[in-house]
């Protein structure tokens, strides 16, 4: 099966919605970018379990405790989450400065974070880190954001979509 750019569609082609910072607010236009997604990591300061039941009804989650989520419903959530797409292994944490493992050491391809608000897209050493920025409340002039990885075998194609405020 080819795709419309001529590509050989693999039975490892993965769709990774990204999203981060909601505190609370779960905007529509993320819900949309996230619809048709087969995973979606939140990177942490969801703002209740209302958000990850709406996600979750959308895709497979995987979701970490942001420094916000103190409520009970978010007890359960664990501080960092790693996982396999096929070839690829991803590290999940909400704020990148906790970082206590070494990525490359680990086999981590991708680190996922949240917490600065800050859209990112960076490879250090060999190991893609991405930031999606907030998909909630807008804080100073930061954009309002979401992502997305699309994993083909090894090979990881990140992207950041700006959302209207």
């Amino acid at each position: 099966m080819r795709g419309d750019d001529g590509k050989r569609a693999t039975d490892t082609m993965f769709r990774v919605g990204l999203i981060s910072d909601t505190h609370g607010l779960l905007r529509p236009a993320a819900v949309d970018f996230l619809r048709g997604c087969q995973r979606i990591i939140h990177a942490g300061d969801i703002g209740g379990p209302a958000i990850l039941d709406a996600l979750a009804a959308i895709a497979p989650l995987t979701a970490v405790r942001g420094n916000n989520d103190r409520d009970a419903g978010s007890a359960h959530l664990p501080e960092t989450a790693t996982l396999a797409l096929g070839a690829v292994r991803l590290y999940v944490l909400h704020d990148l400065k906790a970082l206590a493992v070494d990525p490359g050491a680990e086999g981590i391809h991708v680190v996922v974070s949240g917490h600065s608000h800050k859209p990112l897209v960076e490879e250090r050493a060999g190991v893609l880190y991405v930031n999606p920025g907030s998909a909630g409340r807008r804080r100073f002039k930061l954009p309002i954001g979401v992502g997305e990885l699309l994993i083909d075998g090894r090979e990881v194609m990140p992207r950041i979509v700006e959302l209207d405020g």
